[in-house]
């Protein structure tokens, strides 16, 4: 039986009685998981249609001094193949977050937190059990409209968790004076915490950038240390060259959607589709069962192109989860 086609917000909704699948199949580097999003939701931008220099969009000033110093010569001397590594780590999601950022005109330098939370593992989990690029902590993240629950953990989730993250950064910027460095530390620390901060130590002083460092002795170690960090990679990463190692061959977090019935399993997606698992799974770190949530259709990342495969030929149902999947 040929698929039948619906047209709705931009999008072709296609299903089969047979299957029970429902497909949306979106552009390369695709992001929304949502089958009512409209066509005008954003698209991955190119890095190289990125206007260049520092007026082009908004950047964090990057100052010098010994607590950034440390940081600069530390990356530059003991960790510089680490260092390097991340670079190159960094390229999986870099057209995610750059996109969002130019999208909501906030400073590129941002792209760099993940590198400091997470080294960009989504699956990276603290000794405080914060999780994810962004490393949300689960109050946080449920605050900030991310879905926390057996099947689905979206501090996970690249696209997801970005979006909340540089919600939050936005809301941290304006709150606290429009400084980047305070929005930083308070992403770090928590907004109470340095409001209590600056209302004790600095309630007759302007929230700028430059009050972080009249500050940062009062907050935790972590903190301190977090916006020097922050500012010596930023600086580091406009002069490394990224080195040729195995993990150059990294590629662009991009996918296809499809939706598929509750309870299907990843496992049972790659069969059905001729791919490899772990290419499923390294698309879906948020599924953290390996299978879809049950009693709700729910969308499915899959490596590019074999979105269009589901659409055209697959007509056999998808088997359910089994206990030894």
């Amino acid at each position: 039986m040929s698929p039948k086609k619906l047209k709705n917000s931009g999008f072709s909704f296609c299903w089969t009685r047979v299957a029970l699948l429902f497909t949306l199949v979106g552009s390369a580097g695709c992001y929304g998981d949502d089958p009512r999003a409209s066509s005008s939701d954003p698209q991955v931008l190119a890095l190289e249609e990125f206007p260049s220099g520092k007026d082009s969009w908004n950047s964090i000033r990057l100052d010098h001094n010994p607590r950034v110093e440390k940081w600069v010569n530390l990356y530059r001397g003991v960790q510089s193949d680490k260092f390097a590594d991340l670079l190159v780590r960094k390229e999986r999601f870099d057209e995610i977050i750059q996109t969002h950022l130019q999208l909501r005109g906030m400073p590129r330098e941002l792209v760099f937190i993940p590198m400091i939370e997470s080294e960009y593992l989504p699956q990276a989990v603290s000794p405080a059990s914060a999780v994810g690029l962004w490393q949300f902590m689960g109050p946080t993240a449920e605050h900030l409209g991310l879905r926390l629950d057996p099947f689905v953990d979206e501090r996970r989730d690249p696209v997801r968790a970005t979006e909340a993250a540089l919600d939050y950064f936005a809301y941290l910027h304006k709150r606290f004076g429009g400084s980047w460095y305070l929005a930083a530390a308070a992403f770090n620390a928590g907004p109470g915490r340095l409001e209590r901060v600056l209302l004790r130590h600095a309630a007759d002083k302007e929230w700028d950038d430059a009050l972080f460092w009249e500050i940062d002795q009062y907050l935790p170690r972590e903190t301190r240390e977090y916006v020097p960090k922050m500012i010596a990679v930023a600086r580091l990463a406009r002069e490394v060259v990224p080195r040729e190692s195995p993990q150059s061959y990294i590629t662009p977090y991009r996918y296809d959607n499809i939706f598929v019935p509750g309870g299907t399993a990843l496992r049972s997606v790659a069969d059905a589709l001729g791919v490899d698992l772990e290419s499923v799974l390294a698309l879906n770190p948020h599924l953290t069962q390996k299978v879809t949530p049950p009693n709700e259709m729910h969308a499915v990342r899959v490596p590019v192109g074999t979105g269009a495969v589901a659409v055209a030929g697959l007509s056999g149902s998808l088997p359910l989860a089994r206990a030894d999947d």
